[in-house]
């Protein structure tokens, strides 16, 4: 599962040809989300604050989000996107 950025100690990584709807996957520790790209539907724990983070992280991002999510079905490389500053 490819890592697409990294913050504040939060993973964020999508699979290749995975299930729809399209989402990125985000851990933190012990703890796991999925979020969906296109409607930031979050499934999953996440501490309040990490979970924050991804959700302003998502919105930042979101258009870069569904092109990765596009390369990752056509099993194409995915691009990096900027972590949260």
């Amino acid at each position: 599962m490819p890592e697409i950025s990294r913050f504040l100690g939060i993973i964020i990584r999508m699979h290749y040809r995975d299930h729809a709807p399209p989402h990125f996957h985000a851990h933190y520790g012990e703890f796991e989300v999925t979020v969906e790209i296109e409607t930031g539907v979050v499934t999953g724990r996440f501490p309040k604050r990490a979970l924050a983070a991804v959700i302003e992280w998502h919105s930042l991002y979101q258009d870069a989000l569904l092109i990765d999510w596009q390369k990752a079905e056509n099993r194409e490389t995915l691009d990096s996107i900027p972590p949260l500053e």
